[in-house]
Formats: C-alpha cells, structure tokens, sequence
C-alpha cells in the first residue's frame, strides 16, 4: 500500500497526539461495503433516455466525491456524464488532512484533484475552516515553537496554495452560525483568535494564497430556520465591513421533503441580494426525516422532486453573473451520508443501481425550461 503524502507543517514536532474524536460527518468515511448492502430506492426509476444534465445547465453541475468511489468505474461514467465539478466530500478538511503529529498528507485530495484533471472536471475546495474539527495538533500546539495564528495561517495557504490554479474557488469557513440562529458558534478557532477575527484573517490568507479564485462562507438549514438566515446575512455583512475578501455565498440546501413550498426560492433571493455570486453547495432532499403527513412514500419522492426542481428553477433566475454552480450532495443513493445514517432514505437524483428518479426528471425539465 502507497504511504499516504505527507508535508512537513509548522506543527510538526510537538510529539505523536492522539487523533481528534470522530465528528457527524466522519460517517462519511464509512467502508465503500456500506454503498453494497444499501437498499435500492423505493421510488421507481423513471423510463427513457436521459439527457446529461451538464448539457443542459447554463452553470456548472457538481456533486461530491470521495477518493476511493473513484475505482468504480460505473460510478466515474455517471459522474462524468451528469456533473461537471466535484467537491471533495471530506478529505480535502482538516480531519483528514492534518495528522496527529502535525505534518499534512494530500493523498487523497491529490488524487480527486487529478482526476478533475483529467476529465475537464471543475476541482471545488472544502472546507479549510469548520467549528466542528479542532486537531489535537492545534489544540496541543507547542506556541514556543509556532504560535496558534502562525499554524492557522501556514495551514490555510499550505493548502490553498496546493491547488492553485486547480481549484475554483474554496468554502472558507463552513458553519458558522449556532443550529437556532441565536448567535455564531463558540469554538477552538474563535476563543484563540476572536469570534470575527478569525474568519476576517481566513479570508485574508486565502486570498494571499490565491487571489484568482472566489471564496465563501458555507452553511445549511437556511431555508427551514429563519432565525439561522438572518443571522447568516448578518454575518456576511459583518465580515463585508471588516474588510474580509469574501466574494462569494455557499446555501448548502440540505432539505427534507416536507419543507414548504417557496423556501427555497425565498432563501437562495435573500443571499443574492449581496450581489455575490452564489453556490447551492450541498443538495439532497431526505424522505425518511420528512413529517408523517404523507399518505406514502410516493408522495414524499413526488415531493422531493418539486423540491429539486424550486432549487433549480430559483437558482436560475438569478443573473448569470451571480451562478456559481449548482452542487447535489452525492451521485448516486447509497454513497449519500443520509443512507449511511439510515438505509431506508433516498435523497439523490439515481438510484443505487445507477437509474434516474423522479427527482432526476424535475430537474431535467426544469433546466430545460
């Protein structure tokens, strides 16, 4: 087996530290032998020919990717044919990229990125900062040898820097703002360096890294909590009095099924409003967390697919110049985290077997609209 890259870094040095605990998404590292056993949809295929939805769209298409989904050849030829760029899932973020010795590997991410590569795919950066990962590296950091700020800015530009002229554009800081919108999130990189300090000198040395490439601020459940946009909007504006070089909007738009109908338009019209460009950054719609109102499952795919199909058509009515790319959250069923938590939900666009939805035609009709 290939040793995993890896790049001395300012923490390096500090002894071997035990890794951080596992977070919510490290569920997305779970063994590919998950996405085997996972159950087929139960919505049923839809029949007939299928056009490639990255002919379709004005604007990039994407979707996530982890390294090791890309030796599946049926998988590759789906993604190839439907999306044109990919976000890794989670191992371009610190939990995979920072050791508990310090040091960095780019294995993985080298790998998705070569890929994209050679496939005229479009390489997008997430995440470099999120409340949720803290290393022990970090935490532990031996300040007589680097100070916290030294190793915040050394990790951010080591990694930006890689992939320049690679990647896109980079979600900066990724779920800043508290579950009920009260307030921004507390956390390691907030108490060491300032609640807004330390996102404003992110951007900052994002932007040294690469200054050709725009860069965002990330989060999700803002079409279902009010409370939680505003206060997203707040920040933003925030950040834009502080001097941040903040370019660009992510709206993850992870949705259930029986969200309200005009949320999703109402939100993506909001977060336009900056004039920014725009990123739907983490689509799928799940029907097993959707509310018991449904007579059946068919009605919630039917409802899964009106959802898909606002998104599309809102995000297109936007000026073009403010289209960033429209990003759904898995290619096929059995690769999406919400199957990992619970194998009956079906919140993409295929189906394990590769075969397009409901979902999948709503978006279809909507581009070609």
């Amino acid at each position: 087996m290939k040793r995993p890259t890896q790049v001395p870094s300012p923490l390096a040095g500090e002894g071997r530290i035990p890794t951080c605990p596992l977070s919510r998404r490290t569920l997305l590292a779970a063994p590919l032998a998950l996405t085997a056993c996972a159950p087929r949809a139960n919505s049923q295929p839809a029949p007939g020919p299928v056009a490639p939805l990255k002919s379709l769209a004005p604007f990039p298409i994407g979707t996530c990717v982890q390294a090791g989904f890309l030796d599946d050849p049926a998988y590759t030829a789906l993604l190839t044919e439907h999306f044109s760029q990919i976000t890794a899932e989670w191992e371009m973020k610190m939990e995979y990229i920072v050791l508990p010795d310090g040091t960095f590997r780019f294995d993985r991410p080298d790998a998705m990125a070569a890929f994209a590569r050679a496939r005229g795919i479009r390489l997008f950066g997430h995440a470099l900062v999120w409340y949720a990962q803290t290393p022990d590296a970090f935490v532990r950091l031996d300040e007589r040898r680097a100070s916290f700020g030294q190793a915040y800015d050394r990790y951010i530009t080591a990694v930006v820097g890689r992939y320049r002229g690679q990647a896109v554009g980079w979600d900066v800081v990724n779920e800043a703002v508290r579950d009920d919108g009260s307030a921004l999130r507390d956390h390691l990189w907030s108490q060491r360096l300032g609640e807004i300090d330390h996102m404003v000198r992110a951007f900052h040395v994002a932007h040294a890294a690469d200054p050709d490439v725009p860069l965002f601020i990330n989060d999700y459940n803002l079409e279902s909590n009010p409370a939680k946009l505003d206060q997203y909007q707040r920040l933003i504006e925030r950040l834009l009095r502080a001097g941040a070089p903040l370019t660009a909007i992510g709206c993850q738009t992870h949705c259930n099924a029986d969200l309200a109908s005009g949320a999703l338009t109402r939100t993506i019209n909001a977060l336009a409003r900056f004039g920014l460009q725009v990123h739907v950054s983490e689509m799928d719609v799940s029907l097993v967390r959707a509310g018991g109102w449904f007579v059946s499952r068919e009605e919630k795919a039917a409802a899964q697919a009106r959802l898909y199909a606002e998104a599309v058509t809102a995000f297109a009515a936007l000026p073009a110049a403010q289209q960033f790319a429209f990003t759904i959250w898995g290619v096929r069923d059995p690769e999406s985290w919400l199957v990992r938590e619970n194998r009956s939900d079906a919140p993409l666009l295929f189906d394990g077997e590769g075969q397009p939805k409901a979902a999948f035609r709503a978006v279809e009709a909507a581009l070609r609209a």
